[in-house]
């Protein structure tokens, strides 16, 4: 199917959100590729119709140079769109199932595979309709491997850095975010218990920031920082919330809670300036931004397409 791309140039406070159109009846993590483009008040603006993904575009983030990176982890594909819209060339960076991205000094880029293994543990009660593809040359999806580029894409090391596997058993780095330290990897496998961290620098795992008791059902989900240091965590029921968004000192102790309603929400980002969250949920398509002072729903949209909302980004300008 052709679609007409809509995006228009990046103004400060955009808000992109990776929500791929799902058309495929035989695979439900396929369809068309699609970031929308919306002003800081989730008034939509544009979309962009991404040339050579097939399955979910995830995990959107802004470089320093100001290019919106994404991901679709199935076709080993990394999207990157300049700020008039255009989608760049592709580089390869590795036959990998990256999913999200940090940038660390002098041009140092990281990605992080989403998946590992080769099977799935547990299904959480939803058929899953889509095939992983196999690594090539391997018998695995994916190792959940962290791995350093240079600016040009040029493979520096590969990192066996640790991951929980989430309820599934077969989740890696599906979420990162890099401290203000500009240092310490901060990230999540979803529907896992452990918010993990790993120095950059010194090369080693730290402890975890958080560790929820195994048996306890109590799940971390998507991970942002805001511009002073707070941590952005979406979870699962924890406490008595089914769904919530914690903010978390840079030490992982608990600063506030906000319940959020309903099942699905999984991703987060920080307003450019820290005053508010923009939190999706991958069950409906809905998108909602959150004052942090207060938990009050200042604005909303809806991408009207369940189960593909997997990236949520703020362009600071």
């Amino acid at each position: 199917m052709t679609h007409q791309s809509t995006i228009q140039p990046f103004e400060k406070g955009d808000v992109f959100a990776g929500a791929t159109l799902l058309n495929d009846p035989e695979d439900d993590h396929a369809g068309d590729g699609r970031i929308i483009q919306y002003d800081s008040n989730l008034t939509e603006k544009g979309v962009l119709w991404t040339r050579g993904t097939t399955h979910l575009v995830v995990g959107l983030r802004f470089s320093p140079d100001g290019i919106l990176w994404a991901f679709d982890s199935q076709e080993y594909k990394v999207v990157r769109v300049t700020m008039d819209g255009t989608q760049l060339p592709d580089i390869e960076f590795a036959q990998r199932p990256f999913s999200n991205g940090v940038f660390g000094a002098e041009g140092r880029i990281y990605l992080g595979e989403h998946i590992k293994g080769n099977s799935i543990k547990r299904t959480l009660n939803r058929r899953i309709t889509t095939q992983f593809p196999v690594m090539p040359g391997t018998d695995r999806w994916g190792d959940g491997h962290l791995f350093q580029f240079s600016a040009d894409g040029i493979c520096v090391k590969e990192i066996a850095i640790e991951t929980h596997g989430g309820a599934p058993g077969f989740f890696g780095i599906t979420c990162s975010a890099l401290a203000a330290d500009g240092k310490t990897l901060i990230y999540v496998s979803e529907l896992g218990g452990r918010l993990m961290r790993y120095d950059l620098d010194a090369e080693r795992q730290l402890p975890d920031l958080l560790e929820f008791d195994p048996d306890s059902g109590d799940m971390t989900m998507g991970v942002d920082i805001t511009p002073d240091g707070t941590l952005l965590l979406v979870t699962a029921n924890v406490g008595k919330d089914l769904f919530a968004l914690q903010l978390l000192s840079d030490a992982g102790d608990l600063v506030r809670s906000f319940p959020l309603e309903g099942r699905g929400w999984s991703n987060v980002a920080s307003s450019i300036e820290g005053k508010f969250a923009y939190v999706t949920n991958f069950f409906t398509g809905q998108i909602v931004k959150v004052d942090l002072t207060n938990s009050e729903i200042v604005a909303q949209a809806d991408t009207s397409v369940e189960k593909s909302l997997a990236g949520i980004a703020q362009y600071a300008g």
